[in-house]
């Protein structure tokens, strides 16, 4: 079973950036469509971004043009560039495979706030 760790998070203000970071083990990874997605309190995990094994990208209208997600197959890890931060995107964030999930790691806290 593929185990992800993600890392990265932490509290940054209004308009500031963060880069998430999520390595998996296993080759597997390497064919495999991956995505970020965050929880926030008291809501349902929802999806934030997806990068395929070709690289084409995918964003949720709410983070398009802010984030951006990427992957180095070399390190096993897909990334998650965070810019103009908002107070709604405070959450936990994940990373694991579009569509047959594997088990989810802990995730990393994003707290948006002054």
């Amino acid at each position: 079973q593929v185990q992800l760790v993600e890392s990265g998070g932490g509290l940054v203000q209004p308009g500031g950036s963060l880069r998430l970071s999520c390595t998996a083990s296993g080759t597997i990874f390497r064919v495999a469509t991956m995505g970020w997605y965050r929880q926030a309190p008291g809501k349902q995990r929802e999806w934030v971004a997806s990068v395929t094994s070709g690289t084409r990208t995918t964003y949720a209208g709410s983070v398009m043009g802010r984030f951006t997600i990427s992957r180095d197959n070399d390190k096993n890890t897909v990334y998650l560039q965070m810019n103009s931060l908002k107070p709604e995107d405070t959450a936990v964030y994940y990373c694991n495979r579009v569509l047959a999930a594997w088990n989810w790691g802990q995730g990393t806290q994003v707290t948006v706030s002054s």
